[in-house]
């Protein structure tokens, strides 16, 4: 009997052996379990940064496609790119209504991708006024900043011009310097050398890479 009873259970350590054991399984469950889910909201964090990029450089896409050239501007100035900005003339459409042009601007300001757009106007004159407003970043209720993308710490903006990235455009004509050879017979000098695309690279955090894309100018 008193055999029976000595034999009908768990001894002390067998018992502290098993809960070890449970222990163990338990955390190497709960650190498994933790790693997918700090993976997927790694994962998720990185596709919404993504989407917001894409969207950020489908308005892009779409102001580089709409560029009004010289031949609209008449020697006004109509683009212009340096390390961290992009200004730009647009064209915008609007069904049943004349065509009208816009000044664009892209920046990064504290972290945040912002897009500045002016009224639409036909005034190659008041178009002149509103790109010195938005070029010298003074405010207007008219011309208010959109966020596109927060978490962005650098943006780079270069211009195709000449055959070559150009971290500044150049001088187009005017400038004493001699003019090359058009690329295109059918073109003059001035025409041929003015930038035909622009390249843009966003530095984000949670990229391990900048993000770059580039777009062609009025569709060129």
């Amino acid at each position: 009997m008193n055999a029976r009873s000595r034999h009908a259970g768990f001894t002390l350590v067998e018992l502290l052996v098993a809960i070890g054991i449970l222990a163990m399984v338990a955390v190497l469950g709960w650190r498994g379990l933790d790693g997918i889910v700090r993976a997927r909201v790694a994962l998720t964090h990185e596709m919404e940064i993504t989407r917001g990029m894409q969207l950020a450089f489908a308005q892009m896409q779409n102001d580089c496609e709409n560029a009004a050239g010289n031949d609209i501007m008449r020697g006004r100035p109509a683009l212009l790119w340096d390390a961290d900005r992009l200004t730009l003339v647009r064209k915008v459409f609007v069904e049943h209504e004349p065509s009208r042009l816009q000044v664009v601007s892209y920046r990064v300001v504290n972290g945040q991708l912002m897009r500045r757009e002016s009224p639409g106007t036909r005034d190659l004159d008041h178009i002149a006024q509103l790109w010195q407003a938005i070029a010298s970043d003074a405010p207007a209720e008219n011309a208010p900043s959109v966020v596109l993308q927060v978490g962005v710490t650098g943006m780079q903006v270069q211009g195709w011009q000449n055959n070559a990235w150009r971290n500044e455009p150049t001088a187009v004509g005017g400038n004493g310097e001699q003019e090359p050879p058009p690329v295109d017979p059918g073109l003059g000098p001035a025409r041929s050398r003015e930038p035909t695309g622009v390249q843009v690279a966003l530095t984000v955090q949670g990229l391990g890479q900048p993000m770059v894309k580039s777009f062609l100018l009025g569709g060129t």
